[in-house]
């Protein structure tokens, strides 16, 4: 091969490492970026010394959703679908903040009615469920399980369905406005909501029997992946991630927005149950919890929305929605919220009486807990880096914003 294409070669596939670094016996396997266990476009650099891991180098950018250079050229509430398609698995989840942060710089978070709050929590919550059933059930087709697979992806139909009822989309929701919402909720939303938790608990203590307390899942997960506290911490990991190592560490119970002080629930954490504190078991042990409490939470929003803030005809979801956004002053902003994978903020720099933000600036949990990963693979198996990969349920779009 000519100099000139082994150059090309070198650009088109950058690597940390080089083949005379190399010891003796080691080599340098890519994996991915087409690669159905890197849960999107992700490729990885690995250096195995037959099938011990010494290094793995996560190689990222080849999405491009350029979210930030948009969120910079548009209104506040235009940039909406573009935040559905960070984390276009919990788009709700991402509204949520995101409105949350524009709001507080325009002073109206006081002017949102409780109804609107309560609905953006059972939304919210829905998607969470809906979230932590793809992660689970793809890290089951990871390991080697299928039938979890199709029993999660069946009931995440039916919370599919209910979301694109309210918002008329299936995946990118653009509900969850500046202000308030798109729409109230559908006639009979809260009876057909209520009919679903009452269908799903029984499918939750089925997916412990069937994949969490199985011996082969527990062999596959239980020590392996293990992230001590100090590490996360110190990576600034968040959500199941962190809480998975053992702090209780959740925003909607640190920071207490928007409804979430009012209602009762507990932040799950792993406690190594079926092998060390922080390991694969416990992230997934984690996420079938969190889905737990996302039922209590849902159920005390459905008694809220059919009682003390039951629908009116006069109440109107978009009473508080500004028609044209004006910054009062030059602010600068960082306000987070707590989606499925961790801590989502977003930092804001205004400019006076523009609707156009100067600078928007995405925290994305994905990001930031894939740093972690050479920390916790090193001296693993090959095998067990796809284990590892699959608890951490990254999503491209937010890796790549």
């Amino acid at each position: 091969m000519s100099t000139i294409y082994k150059n090309y070669l070198l650009q088109s596939e950058p690597n940390k490492f080089s083949q005379d670094a190399l010891k003796s016996g080691e080599m340098i396997v890519n994996m991915g970026p087409q690669h159905p266990s890197t849960h999107g476009v992700l490729r990885l650099e690995v250096v195995t010394d037959g099938e011990i891991i010494q290094e793995v180098v996560p190689h990222i950018g080849y999405l491009h959703r350029c979210f930030e250079k948009h969120a910079e050229s548009m209104a506040y509430n235009q940039t909406l679908p573009y935040v559905d398609r960070m984390d276009y698995l919990a788009a709700m989840n991402s509204e949520h903040v995101w409105c949350m942060g524009v709001e507080k710089l325009l002073g109206i978070t006081d002017q949102i009615p409780k109804r609107v709050e309560y609905i953006r929590v059972l939304v919210t919550e829905l998607n969470r469920i809906a979230s932590h059933f793809v992660a689970i059930g793809t890290y089951a087709i990871d390991i080697g399980a299928f039938t979890p697979f199709l029993w999660l992806l069946r009931d995440r139909e039916h919370i599919q369905r209910l979301l694109e009822w309210v918002s008329g989309a299936r995946m990118l929701y653009n509900y969850i406005w500046v202000g308030g919402l798109y729409y109230d909720l559908p006639i009979g939303f809260e009876e057909r909501c209520r009919e679903f938790i009452e269908y799903l608990q029984p499918k939750l203590d089925e997916l412990d029997t069937i994949l969490l307390t199985n011996k082969i899942f527990i062999d596959r997960t239980a020590n392996v992946g293990v992230l001590p506290l100090d590490v996360a911490i110190n990576y600034s990991c968040s959500g199941p991630m962190l809480r998975g190592s053992g702090l209780k560490y959740d925003l909607r119970r640190v920071d207490g927005y928007s409804v979430y002080p009012e209602l009762d629930f507990e932040v799950p954490i792993g406690q190594g149950l079926a092998g060390t504190t922080g390991d694969c078991w416990d992230r997934n042990y984690v996420r079938a919890l969190e889905c737990r409490e996302s039922v209590k939470i849902i159920r005390q929003c459905l008694d809220q929305l059919t009682g003390n803030h039951k629908r009116t005809p006069d109440f109107d979801p978009q009473a508080a929605c500004p028609k044209k956004i004006r910054m009062t002053g030059s602010q600068e902003l960082y306000f987070r919220g707590e989606t499925p994978r961790g801590e989502l903020g977003y930092f804001f720099r205004t400019t006076d009486k523009s609707d156009v933000p100067f600078r928007a600036k995405g925290r994305a949990p994905s990001f930031v807990n894939l740093s972690v990963l050479p920390e916790i693979s090193r001296g693993c198996m090959v095998a067990d880096l796809i284990a590892i990969v699959g608890s951490v349920d990254i999503v491209l779009g937010e890796v790549d914003r």
